[in-house]
């Protein structure tokens, strides 16, 4: 998935209901943004490692608090935004991994007992 970040329309930036306005508004600082000096495909990654990555280049955007607000505005579906994670238009800590749950020690116990 690539993204094109100079055309992201984000509502909520400008005045009025309908206003919307780029990133590229921000043309003095669009370029040293973190999102523009990275592999846009980083902020859509699947690995932990990557994820963490994404999250740490966010770190000191200072377009940072607008792109969560943005995102949590459009629901996102996915993606780094903001220098949280995203799922299903909603921050989560982190993406699960295949396969079954583990169970923690107060279900497994639960399940003892019941057996």
């Amino acid at each position: 998935m690539t993204v094109l970040f100079s055309e992201l329309l984000v509502p909520g930036w400008a005045e009025g209901p309908d206003a919307k306005i780029g990133v590229t508004a921000f043309a003095d600082s669009a370029t040293k943004l973190p999102c523009h000096q990275a592999d846009p495909e980083i902020f859509f990654a699947e690995s932990p490692a990557e994820i963490s990555y994404a999250k740490a280049l966010c770190g000191e955007c200072p377009m940072r608090a607008k792109c969560l607000e943005g995102a949590l505005s459009r629901a996102e579906p996915c993606g780094i935004w903001g220098g949280e994670l995203f799922e299903d238009g909603k921050v989560i800590q982190a993406k699960r991994t295949a396969g079954r749950p583990r169970i923690n020690a107060l279900e497994k116990e639960k399940v003892q007992l019941a057996s």
